[in-house]
């Protein structure tokens, strides 16, 4: 049979670790997939830097279009990453009848409608693997592995640079600031670390995880985020006080009402295994109605890991390639003509628990006050912690814990308890989530 030839766009880190595993591992991809596979040609931005030493006989171009009007090619793998350039070129590729494998996530999350519509059309297989969670194989896992179950929810630690964060810490008593110069430091957090750490890239990663668990249409924009950069230390002393820890989640849940997608922090109980996950790793929890919960844990990113979940989905497509089209594993799990537009819920219906931290007068009345306004709107008080002031300082700290409401319930709460004369500054709030299968 003949070898299966790639084409490489983009020679950084990943696509440099894919060059190199490819050759290394050769004779093992052979054995899988029932063939050879080989990279034949790759663009980067200057040629003269070269590929990889000891990845092969690779003919290296600066245009990527040379590679996707390539006609010897079968499978083009897009590792440049970004919107307009990369999805010019994967339609491009589409368009010549090519394979595509992608690790790219802003542009499966953008523009995955448009691009599987096209690759359908054309018959080609469009895969992505290694956009969500590095070497973790939670697509392939919900999308084959669990296709037999009506999914629930899906909650996940999808950044390993925001989780670093919490995690130091958590376990350093850092400030939130000193540890992202660290994360940049170490090249854990880019320059400008705001998609990171601003729940950005976890929401394009959410929005995939929806999609395939829920057989909706990819819809980015519909993803509540919010970051992390408001929690502090304090925070994080007390929800350890109160047995729970703090996470950068996203979370995917079915409702009757409709589906949430949202990032945010979140308090978890430190006993259940998602609320262990540290420093870089990710971990994606999935509850199924037929399997119950399993988690999947592994490097969410680097090197090495992305390209194993790159190389897996090349081995994939090369299985298949000479597979009817209608009989292949359909990109977003559904068929096509069986993805539905379910409702996504705003924020302002999600039911959830809360955190609260605020700062008070010390003295005798203060928290029945907040209590009235809590009970006016219909908000139990699961817990209250309350620290006491250092001596000659008049204002004391309150830590409370609700149950579920929705989250107008709460907001319209907040703003009642910050308009009261004895509160001084920000009622700080955070989300709670059991993760329990409720």
């Amino acid at each position: 049979m003949k070898p299966v030839k790639l084409g490489l766009l983009g020679v950084g880190t990943v696509g440099a670790s894919t060059a190199m595993v490819l050759k290394n591992n050769a004779a093992e991809i052979a054995r899988r997939a029932g063939r050879k596979i080989e990279i034949i040609q790759a663009s980067r931005r200057s040629v003269a830097a070269g590929m990889p030493a000891g990845s092969g006989d690779i003919s290296l171009v600066e245009d990527p279009f040379a590679v996707v009007n390539n006609p010897e090619i079968d499978i083009v793998i897009e590792l440049i990453g970004g919107y307009d350039l990369a999805l010019e070129l994967v339609m491009q590729a589409i368009d010549n009848g090519k394979h595509v494998v992608t690790a790219n996530k802003a542009l499966i999350a953008l523009h995955g409608n448009e691009i599987f519509a096209a690759a359908q059309q054309k018959g080609v297989n469009v895969v992505f693997e290694a956009a969500v969670a590095g070497g973790i194989p939670i697509i392939k896992s919900i999308r084959e592995g669990l296709s037999a179950n009506h999914i629930q929810s899906v909650a996940g630690i999808i950044n390993g640079t925001g989780n670093f964060i919490l995690t130091e810490m958590r376990d350093k008593g850092r400030d939130f600031n000193d540890v992202l110069r660290e994360a940049q430091e170490l090249g854990y957090a880019e320059a400008d670390p705001t998609f990171d750490v601003e729940g950005i890239d976890a929401a394009h990663k959410l929005c995939i995880l929806a999609s395939i668990a829920f057989g909706i249409p990819l819809q980015f924009d519909a993803v509540y985020t919010e970051g992390i950069s408001d929690v502090s230390t304090e925070d994080v002393v007390y929800a350890n006080q109160l047995g729970y820890r703090i996470k950068h989640l996203g979370v995917a849940r079915r409702t009757e009402a409709g589906i949430e997608m949202r990032v945010h922090p979140t308090l978890i109980p430190e006993k259940r295994l998602i609320a262990n996950v540290d420093g870089v790793m990710n971990a994606v929890l999935v509850q199924a109605d037929r399997l119950g919960p399993s988690l999947y844990y592994g490097a969410g990113a680097g090197a090495d890991p992305t390209a194993s979940a790159v190389i897996a989905d090349i081995i994939d497509v090369a299985r298949t390639i000479t597979t009817d089209a209608q009989n292949r594993v359909p990109h977003l799990a559904f068929q096509p003509d069986q993805i539905v537009d379910i409702p996504i819920l705003p924020i302002t219906e999600v039911q959830t628990a809360y955190y609260l931290r605020m700062r008070v007068d010390d003295r005798p009345g203060v928290l029945a006050e907040i209590t009235r306004v809590m009970g006016d709107k219909e908000i139990s008080i699961e817990a209250v912690l309350q620290k006491e002031p250092e001596t000659g300082v008049t204002q004391a700290t309150i830590i409370m814990l609700t149950q579920k409401i929705r989250e107008h319930q709460m907001v319209d709460a907040i703003d009642e308890i910050k308009r009261l004369e004895a509160v001084h500054g920000d009622v700080h709030r955070i989300r709670v989530e059991t993760l329990d299968g409720d």
